[in-house]
């Protein structure tokens, strides 16, 4: 896959992410819990906020030439924690697919808007850290892969999730 066409993927990703969010805020129903187990649509884009917050940081250390190696141990893994706010997503102690209990307990006080507007920023960041590199060095970092396991496919599965939250109430209303 070339540059452009990774682009054009996220980009359409990115959009039916979005619209669904919209769609979910139109009926205001972004902070009721259930979409996932006790989350709700606020907590599921706090997930993805960090996500790409890390993916931002790592983006931009890559672009510095910096080297950046994923957490081997639950010391470093914790303390990674404990800087960023945030665990290791890169890290084989963490699964990837798994949300944070303590990102969500994090963000539980802190306004929609502020997590919306903060996860706005962080995918712009990624936008203008991977601009900045290469595509030899997107495809000697491997980061086409890595930014789709930190961007769209949380999208896809948050997207599976509220559409089946959607559809089962719809189905409870009538």
């Amino acid at each position: 896959m070339n540059r452009r066409q990774f682009f054009e993927r996220l980009s359409i990703e990115r959009d039916f992410f979005e619209l669904l969010v919209n769609r979910v805020g139109f009926l205001r129903r972004l902070t009721i819990r259930g979409v996932s187990g006790r989350l709700s649509v606020k907590d599921l884009i706090a997930d993805i906020l960090t996500r790409e917050l890390f993916l931002a940081d790592r983006l931009t250390e890559i672009s510095h030439g910096e080297e950046v190696f994923p957490c081997i141990s639950h010391s470093a893994l914790e303390y990674f924690r404990a800087k960023y706010g945030f665990p290791d997503y890169e890290s084989p102690l963490v699964a990837g697919d798994r949300r944070d209990p303590l990102v969500i307990q994090k963000y539980s006080g802190i306004e929609l808007e502020e997590i919306i507007a903060q996860e706005l920023t962080a995918y712009g960041n990624i936008l203008a850290a991977v601009g900045r590199i290469s595509h030899a060095s997107c495809l000697e970092h491997d980061l086409y892969q890595r930014i789709a396991e930190q961007t769209f496919r949380p999208y896809r599965r948050t997207i599976t999730e509220i559409r089946h939250w959607l559809k089962a109430a719809v189905v409870k209303s009538n």
